[in-house]
């Protein structure tokens, strides 16, 4: 399991997850059926909303895993902050995911910066609400190097310095190697979960050009 840091006057987490399961399948029941799943452009656009198509990871693929498997999004913006609705389907059921904005589509994804979790019902679908700033303006920058947490093994104690680079892409990965292998995926272990040993990744935006991530296509 685990920690979730402490908040004052909040909701039950049953109760946040179900609610944000129906707000995600309200807004999927919204969304414009797509042919298939190399959908390159967004299902609908508009200066305050965006929808599009997450696909099956180019791993996943190669193993031939995971056929079937999406997710659509929508994302809606309400000026300082945006509202990322995820709803996924043809997943393996009752297992966990992770969820990343990232820099590239495929490996080696670049930046990345982790949202939250997902986990899919006995159909394996899943559903997820994040809130954040996923427009045009979503950017890492680290003017210099300096001390950084030490928390799992796998952490860096500085960080290394960057000048500001944009991540408009999404990535969805196994929370666990086992559950990549049951579903018939490789079994290598990544970074991509709050504890540093997660499976592969299972969907991306790699529909999208590498420079061109959808996020990036809200806002300006």
């Amino acid at each position: 399991m685990r920690p979730h840091a402490a908040s004052y006057h909040c909701p039950k987490p049953s109760r946040l997850a179900a609610a944000a399961a129906l707000v995600a399948l309200v807004a999927l029941s919204a969304l414009p059926a797509a042919a298939d799943e190399d959908d390159a452009v967004p299902a609908a656009s508009g200066a305050d909303t965006l929808a599009f198509r997450m696909v099956r990871a180019s791993g996943a693929e190669d193993a031939g895993c995971l056929e079937g498997a999406r997710a659509d999004v929508t994302v809606s913006s309400f000026g300082p902050v945006e509202h990322m609705t995820v709803v996924t389907r043809g997943l393996p059921s009752e297992t966990e995911f992770d969820l990343f904005v990232i820099q590239l589509p495929d490996a080696p994804f670049g930046l990345s910066w982790y949202q939250g979790d997902l986990e899919t019902d006995d159909r394996g679908r899943g559903a997820g609400v994040f809130i954040g700033r996923f427009n045009i303006e979503t950017f890492i920058v680290a003017p210099a190097s300096g001390d950084a947490p030490v928390v799992h093994d796998a952490d860096a104690d500085t960080n290394p310095p960057t000048d500001p680079v944009h991540t408009f892409h999404l990535g969805l990965w196994f929370n666990a190697p086992e559950d990549a292998a049951a579903a018939g995926c490789p079994d290598a272990i990544t970074p991509f979960n709050g504890e540093h040993d997660a499976g592969v990744q299972a969907l991306s935006t790699r529909n999208f050009a590498p420079d061109d991530g959808p996020l990036g296509r809200l806002g300006g």
